[in-house]
C-alpha cells in the first residue's frame, strides 16, 4: 500500500535536494570553532570564595575545573581574572549596620548588591581553586580592589568609568575575539562578556564551563542581556 503523505514528503526532499543516489542525505555538524591567534580565553573568578565550601559558594562551581583545563589547552592566549577585595569592602553586606547580606542598597554609582564578606586580598579565600591547571595562563588581572567600587567585569569597575587595563593589553596582543567561562554566570562572566562587545571584541561564553548564582531569576535575566549584546553562547564541545 502506498503511503501518499510519504510521498509527498520524498517528493519535498528531492526538490530540497536532500536526496541522494543512496538515499536521504545526512546532515552534517556544524564545523567546530578553532580558536586562533587572534583569541582569547578568559576564565573569571575560578576561586575558592565560589566554589562549594567557599564564602560566596555557586552550586556546582566545582563542575567547571576539569572542563576549563581541557578547554584551555585549545588556546594559545588565556588570561585569568581574581576577585581581590579590601577588608570591608563596600560590597559586604559587614560594611553596612543592619544590612544582610543579597540585599541591595544604593550607592554613587547605582545598585549594589551586598554580598557576604569574600575574596579578601592575601586570603585562601581568594586563591585561585587548587585544580585549576592554566600553565599557558599569560596574565592575571585583579578586580575589586578599589574599596569603594564593587567590579563584576574584568574590563570596567562597577562605576562604568575606571578601566581596568584589559581591553588595552588584549588590543596590544591583537587579539579580536574572547571566550569567557568561569564564575558566575549571571555576575562576573555577563558582565565580563558584555563589555568585552562594548570595547569592539568579538565575545562568546561557553556555557558548560559556566555556573550561575541566580538570585531572582538572574541567569535567565543575564542571558537575555547577553543576546542582546551580541555575545554568542556555546558549549566546549564547539571548540576544535
Amino acid at each position: 500500500m502506498h503511503n501518499p503523505n510519504r510521498r509527498l514528503m520524498l517528493r519535498t526532499f528531492a526538490g530540497l535536494g536532500l536526496i541522494g543516489a543512496g538515499g536521504l542525505v545526512s546532515f552534517a555538524r556544524a564545523a567546530a570553532i578553532k580558536p586562533g591567534a587572534d583569541s582569547a580565553l578568559i576564565v573569571v573568578d575560578v576561586q575558592n570564595c565560589f566554589i562549594p565550601g567557599g564564602t560566596l559558594p555557586v552550586n556546582k562551581g566545582d563542575e567547571i575545573v576539569p572542563i576549563i583545563n581541557a578547554m584551555a589547552k585549545k588556546f594559545e592566549n588565556v588570561v585569568i581574572t581574581q576577585d581581590w577585595h579590601t577588608p570591608g569592602h563596600t560590597s559586604f553586606a559587614s560594611a553596612h549596620s543592619g544590612k544582610k547580606p543579597f540585599e541591595t542598597i544604593k550607592l554613587s554609582y547605582g545598585t549594589q548588591v551586598l554580598w557576604p564578606d569574600h575574596c579578601v586580598q592575601g586570603t585562601n579565600d581568594a586563591a585561585l581553586q587548587k585544580d585549576l591547571d592554566l600553565p599557558n595562563a599569560q596574565l592575571v588581572i585583579r578586580k575589586g580592589y578599589h574599596k569603594d567600587v564593587d567590579s563584576y567585569s574584568a574590563f570596567k569597575e562597577a562605576d562604568r568609568k575606571t578601566d581596568t587595563g584589559l581591553a588595552g593589553y588584549l588590543k596590544a596582543r591583537g587579539i579580536k575575539t574572547v571566550y569567557v567561562c568561569g564564575l558566575a554566570t549571571d555576575f562576573c562572566v555577563a558582565w565580563t562578556a558584555m563589555d568585552a562587545r562594548t570595547a569592539g571584541f568579538n565575545a562568546f561564553v561557553v556555557e558548560d564551563a559556566c555556573r550561575g548564582i541566580d538570585l531572582n531569576g538572574s541567569v535567565a535575566a543575564a542571558w537575555k542581556s547577553m543576546s542582546a549584546k551580541g555575545v554568542k553562547r556555546i558549549q566546549s564541545s564547539d571548540l576544535a
